[in-house]
């Protein structure tokens, strides 16, 4: 056998286990979207319909003195396809007229900010208080205020976000 067969059958045989690991540890995250909070946020759980109620602007302020700063990815992610389907129940097209009119009726005077990423949607939440925004479970980091939903964490049996 020459050298580099030797050399050959331990890489790839390594490559096939770090492969293995790599897919296990990824499969312990589930599909779930997380609401996540900037730490100043006073709550740690919300029922599904308090939820629906920040989302579509319903409600402004956390406290008299902290307003909700709302983040929403763009299109497309699979986060946002959740959000609209359990939050707001709409279509992008829905969505896109509902904050026109929410807007142009003076409920609200600004839309949601935009974020592009859930690494973006995470940084924003930690340096602006009273922010909230969703991600993918599997990319929230230790560091983020995570809520629960009706009880639930994501990755939870009877989450509501997935």
């Amino acid at each position: 056998m020459t050298l580099k067969r030797h050399l050959t059958i331990p890489l790839v045989s390594m490559l096939l286990l770090f492969a293995t690991v790599v897919g296990a540890q990824a499969q312990t995250k589930s599909n779930d979207v997380a609401i996540i909070v900037n730490p100043s946020v006073p709550l740690s759980d919300l029922s599904l319909s308090e939820a629906r109620t920040i989302f579509r602007g319903d409600r402004q302020y956390w406290s008299k003195d902290l307003p909700i700063v709302l983040l929403i990815r763009t299109p497309p992610s699979h986060e946002r396809d959740v959000i609209l389907k359990k939050l707001y129940a709409m279509t992008e097209a829905e969505f896109k007229q509902y904050w026109i009119a929410k807007i142009f009726r003076a409920e609200a005077t600004t839309g949601p900010k935009i974020v592009y990423s859930n690494s973006m949607a995470a940084e924003l939440v930690n340096i602006l208080p009273g922010a909230i925004a969703f991600m993918a479970e599997k990319d929230v980091t230790p560091n983020l205020k995570v809520i629960k939903i009706d009880g639930k964490m994501p990755g939870e049996p009877g989450y509501p976000l997935r």
